[in-house]
This record gives C-alpha cells, structure tokens and sequence, in this order.
C-alpha cells in the first residue's frame, strides 16, 4: 500500500463524537511507552503526525488520522498506566471499552506489545477483554530493533505465544516491527489493505 495523504483529523472524548462517514477505522492501543505514536508516524510516513512523548499518558483522547481519504487510523489512550488517578483512570477506561463495542466501523484493533520484555499478564487481560467482547484484533510486537541480542525479543515472542495460547485455541494475526528500521511496515498495510477491501464490499453488498 502507498501511502499518498495522512493528517489529523481530529480528537474526540466519545465515539458518539467520532466521524460519520462510515470509513474503516484501524485502532492502535497498548501500555504507555510500547512505541504506539513511532509505529503510527512510521506507517503513515508522516514523521511528528502522531505526537511522540516520553511522558506516558500523552494520548487521552480518541485521535483520528485520515489515510488516503479511505480509512482511519485511530490513536486510543494506553493502558496499565498507573500515574493518574483512579477516577481519570476510570474515564480512560469506560472511554475506550465504549469506543471498542460499539463502534461499527472499527475493522481491527491492533494490540501493541513490547517484544523487549517477557509477557504481562495486564496484557493478556486486556488481550481476553477484546475476546469477551468480540472485538476482531491483531498483534503488533514493537520495538524489535531495540534489543540488543534479536535472540531475546524472539524468546520473548515465543513465550507470549505461549502464554496467549493457555486462554486460546490459536494465535491471532501477528506482526513484527521496528519503527526505526522500518521493519514489518508492508505486513501490517497490506493487511490493513485486505480487512479494508472486505469491508468496502461488505457495505457494498449491505446498501
């Protein structure tokens, strides 16, 4: 896929608020710090698009990214993020889970998971949560690149693998990147490309 326009569009409290015009949207979610606003610029190619911070807790909103003028790239707050208060915690939470089961036009979340480190049980919660509520998703494993030995990142794949398939009957559709080298960018838009054609015909097929 090439990736000809991609801008902000804008950002949003509650879905209710969120664009009407019934194009596919593509969420990004994870844990603060997994690199969410690296991978979105490097697969968009559009450096500083989506604000990068090494203050966690940044995104606290619904950010929308139009792509091609055919679909949506959706940056949703992080997860697990302990520095906020409860309260601010459970507006995050509520925003999000509403956004997750009852957007219609939401195609695929796209998990995100630092590959530098061994499985967090917070994420194969937040991994369950999406099966409890059939919301279709994808794995995203970043930060390949920055580990210092390859052989640890894909030890710790493996054994997210692993962990994942004690709840499941079998592992979702997964990719490997490295926003600063660039890696796994094709893998993930071509199948972004896919789940957008298909959803281009089901709303063909449906009108």
């Amino acid at each position: 896929m090439v990736i000809k326009y991609a801008d902000y569009i804008g950002s949003y409290p509650q879905y209710t608020l969120c664009p009407k015009d019934l194009k596919a949207e593509f969420a990004f979610i994870g844990r603060s710090n997994v690199g969410k606003s690296s991978l979105i610029n490097m697969l968009l190619e559009r450096k500083g698009l989506a604000r990068i911070s090494g203050k966690p807790g940044k995104t606290q909103m619904l950010n929308y990214y139009m792509v091609n003028g055919a679909w949506y790239t959706v940056d949703l707050p992080g997860y697990g993020y302990a520095r906020i208060s409860k309260r601010e915690r459970g507006k995050w939470e509520k925003m999000i889970n509403a956004y997750l089961t009852h957007r219609q036009t939401l195609v695929c979340a796209f998990v995100l998971i630092d590959c530098n480190i061994p499985p967090q049980e917070i994420d194969i919660a937040f991994i369950n949560d999406l099966g409890k509520m059939r919301v279709p998703f994808a794995i995203v494993f970043t930060k390949f690149d920055k580990s210092k030995k390859p052989e640890i990142a894909e030890a710790n794949i493996e054994k997210f693998k692993e962990r994942l398939l004690e709840d499941w009957d079998g592992f979702p559709e997964y990719f490997v990147t490295s926003a600063t080298k660039r890696e796994g960018r094709e893998g993930v838009l071509k199948y972004i490309q896919t789940l957008t054609d298909e959803y281009e015909a089901f709303k063909e097929k449906m009108s």
